[in-house]
């Protein structure tokens, strides 16, 4: 988030908060900023030279709460963008618009779904800020270069890990969300969806969002990643969040945690709290196999009665 952060200020955010607060004292030259260590950060990967507005705001680059407002706004921006152009791609490539008939579709699902889904990032995005800010300032185990693993093999170990920790750790959490008291003022409007559409990745309470969002979050500040393998793992968690709410029926894979695992979690509520794979499941007896939908067998029932009948 740091690089990322120092290509946005030089690209937009510098002249935004030169224009919000200006400095009158402020260097604007280029020339003058060579030792003020900007863009340290891409700097490492790419030489990146600071714009002349990159010191014309009284709000600094280094000020805790300009980086608290900027990384505010980019979480937003991209968990929207991510949302709606990921749902939007799988509503009209895999799902099938057949469930748009399932009598447990609401009225005006889909509506309703997007509805809670943006009104929810804005809530999340704030929450999530303060691990971004750890990272950029340097107190999270994040590094730079594949050199700079802890030791040989790392790199490719760290995925792995990765996924194992946060399969847990959302696991736990996921189930404690479906205890009574928690269930019925945080976890429930979720659930409102029987029958989920891409949609209804996003469609959370903030805290009940944000809550399954952790472990992504706490890893890095417990153990060593790569920037690189940070960047792709948290664009892969975000699309799998969307891929697993498409509804898909068909039985599909009894290890990974794919789209119709969470839809038998959808359908019967108490089975399949897992994210990546079904291993927790298996070891606490939460586990459900995927099976057909009775909805969806007749209708491909229909299908197949119509098909022979053109053929008759």
């Amino acid at each position: 988030m740091d690089v990322f952060l120092d290509i946005l200020d030089t690209l937009i955010l510098d002249r935004c908060y030169a224009l919000l607060s200006p400095d009158p004292a402020a260097i604007s030259k280029n020339s003058s900023l060579a030792t003020t260590n900007l863009n340290r950060h891409v700097g490492l990967y790419y030489p990146m030279e600071p714009s002349r507005w990159a010191e014309a705001s009284r709000w600094k680059r280094d000020d805790i709460a300009r980086q608290a407002l900027s990384l505010y706004l980019i979480t937003w921006l991209f968990a929207m963008i991510m949302y709606l152009f990921g749902s939007l791609l799988l509503y009209h490539t895999l799902f099938d618009k057949r469930l748009l008939q399932h009598p447990r579709f609401l009225p005006n699902q889909i509506k309703l779904e997007i509805n809670q889904g943006i009104s929810a990032i804005p809530w999340m995005a704030l929450l999530t800020v303060p691990f971004f800010l750890a990272e950029i300032r340097g107190w999270s185990k994040l590094y730079d270069f594949t050199s700079d693993s802890p030791f040989f093999g790392y790199t490719l170990l760290q995925y792995p890990l990765f996924i194992c920790f946060t399969d847990s750790g959302i696991y736990w959490i996921h189930r404690a969300l479906h205890h009574p008291q928690i269930y019925r003022w945080l976890h429930k409007p979720h659930h409102k969806w029987a029958v989920p559409t891409p949609f209804a990745s996003y469609a959370f309470h903030p805290l009940d969002g944000w809550s399954q969002s952790l472990p992504y979050h706490v890893y890095p500040l417990v153990f060593p990643l790569q920037k690189g393998a940070y960047l792709g793992l948290f664009i892969f968690v975000t699309l799998w969040t969307v891929l697993i709410h498409d509804a898909e029926y068909l039985p599909a894979s009894e290890i990974i945690n794919g789209a119709s695992c969470h839809t038998m979690h959808h359908l019967h509520f108490n089975y399949n709290y897992g994210q990546f794979t079904t291993a927790w499941d298996r070891l606490a007896g939460t586990y459900r196999r995927p099976k057909g939908d009775s909805f969806m067998e007749s209708q491909r029932m229909d299908g197949k009665e119509k098909a022979g009948d053109k053929c008759d």
